[in-house]
């Protein structure tokens, strides 16, 4: 089994500054309220749509593209709202991509120089996160490490789930995705547990 970095095993939290920073625009309909629903197998779909027209704008430019968080988990409740890892050779010379993506409906929300590099984009029904990473950039692993392990344990699965139905009817929307952060961090805990054990 692989022996995993720093960056992939430590969570990576932005300053105050960097996080008041990030946001380069609202979403045109506003930040939605937390609503947690049931697995949606029509998820899976939209995410292969969406898929195929980035494939197809993006040509060679497109390094790797993975369904990530928790739409990608079968059984898993979740805001109904497609995440899509997208890696591209580098992402600070935006000229290359946002153009292309635009044309696609996309629309730049988040830019994130200081997390590895990450922009966020939503479509243009605003039920799809493109996250944008430069090659290399270990949130990918992370996202893929956290997705195929809920896909294989039941019992994270589960506690995932109720905690972020939990945090939904607590936590305020801007809050949401910070308190999901220690169940996460204990979830990653296990993930880099079994693959030592795995060696």
């Amino acid at each position: 089994m692989p022996e995993f970095s720093q960056d992939v095993r430590q969570r990576l939290l932005g300053t105050p500054e960097q996080d008041a920073s990030r946001i380069v625009r609202d979403p045109p309909n506003g930040w939605r309220p937390v609503v947690i629903e049931d697995y949606d197998p029509a998820w899976a779909d939209r995410y292969e749509i969406a898929a195929a027209a980035l494939l197809g704008a993006l040509g060679d430019r497109a390094l790797g593209l993975e369904h990530v968080g928790s739409t990608s988990v079968p059984g898993l409740a979740a805001k109904p709202i497609v995440d899509i890892d997208l890696t591209l050779a580098d992402t600070d010379d935006e000229s290359r991509y946002i153009p292309i993506l635009e044309k696609l409906g996309y629309v730049l929300i988040l830019r994130e120089p200081w997390w590895h590099g990450h922009r966020m984009l939503i479509d243009a029904g605003e039920d799809v996160h493109l996250h944008v990473w430069p090659q290399g950039a270990p949130e990918i692993t992370r996202h893929l490490l956290l997705r195929d392990w809920l896909r294989t344990h039941a019992e994270d699965r589960e506690l995932y789930a109720s905690t972020k139905r939990r945090l939904a009817r607590e936590a305020g929307d801007d809050d949401y995705t910070m308190a999901k952060n220690d169940v996460i961090d204990a979830i990653f805990e296990r993930i880099f547990a079994a693959h030592v054990v795995d060696k």
